[in-house]
């Protein structure tokens, strides 16, 4: 497997990352993968190399990099500690909807260009935060983005008028939506509703929530880390990637 950093050019300047394919000459199907709010550190990192082991060219980019370079905290994080929310609010308000799609394109577009790639479909998978940025990264390349995951991904319904479930009927991919069974940014009412504007919207989806499993519960440094439920969601992404990517380095 090889891991190259690279610099990803966008309207509003330059994304750092890693892009990870396969020693293969074949192109491959690229695929986006997100970090959660932790930015891109060792974790997200091997989560993204495992991920380009099926047969992808991968791209992980810090989607905060209108903010910082990695780390994204140089301090212990506290949830309940006023400078944490802080650097919480830091990374998340530039991303607006409006910079989503701009991203949205830089990504599939640098992907694109790269020779391990293959000119066809993509994918996309996001953690947490990025949840909600995977399914807004679906809707603004329907073109290109046949594939979309979602795990523990926060506020995917709320009430307001960007909410990212609005978005489904510009959605053309099929999506696994992996829920967490006791999650405050994306509560039981709330999947229910998402739910609901799943159904209505038609298109090809998996919603599911996973039992005992918390938020965060993918991610191998995380204080929620569910091996057995991990690996579960990592079945099931691999599963709809397989059916939409095809998939193989041999």
């Amino acid at each position: 497997m090889i891991e190259l950093p690279v610099s990803i050019p966008t309207p509003d300047g330059t994304a750092d990352g890693y892009l990870y394919r396969h020693e293969s000459s074949r192109p491959l199907a690229g695929i986006v993968h997100l970090t959660d709010i932790h930015g891109v550190r060792d974790a997200s990192r091997g989560m993204a190399r495992r991920l380009a082991e099926e047969g992808y060219t991968v791209l992980l980019p810090n989607v905060f990099y209108r903010t910082r370079n990695p780390p994204m905290f140089d301090f212990p994080v506290n949830f309940g500690e006023e400078r944490t929310k802080q650097r919480f609010a830091e990374l998340t308000q530039p991303l607006t909807p409006e910079a989503i799609a701009r991203d949205a394109t830089a990504y599939v577009d640098f992907l694109r260009r790269e020779k391990s790639v293959g000119s066809g479909a993509m994918g996309v998978v996001g953690y947490c935060f990025t949840g909600a940025l995977a399914l807004r990264i679906a809707a603004a390349r329907p073109d290109v983005i046949v594939a979309a995951a979602s795990f523990h991904g926060g506020g995917l319904h709320t009430d307001a008028p960007t909410s990212p479930d609005l978005l489904l009927p510009e959605v053309k991919a099929q999506v696994h939506f992996g829920h967490a069974f006791e999650d405050r940014s994306m509560p039981a009412e709330a999947i229910a509703k998402f739910d609901e504007a799943l159904a209505a919207w038609g298109g090809r989806y998996e919603s599911l929530v996973y039992d005992q499993a918390r938020h965060g519960w993918t991610v191998p440094d995380s204080a929620a880390y569910n091996r057995d439920e991990a690996e579960r969601a990592y079945a099931n992404m691999t599963a709809l990637f397989a059916r939409t990517l095809g998939g193989s380095a041999s």
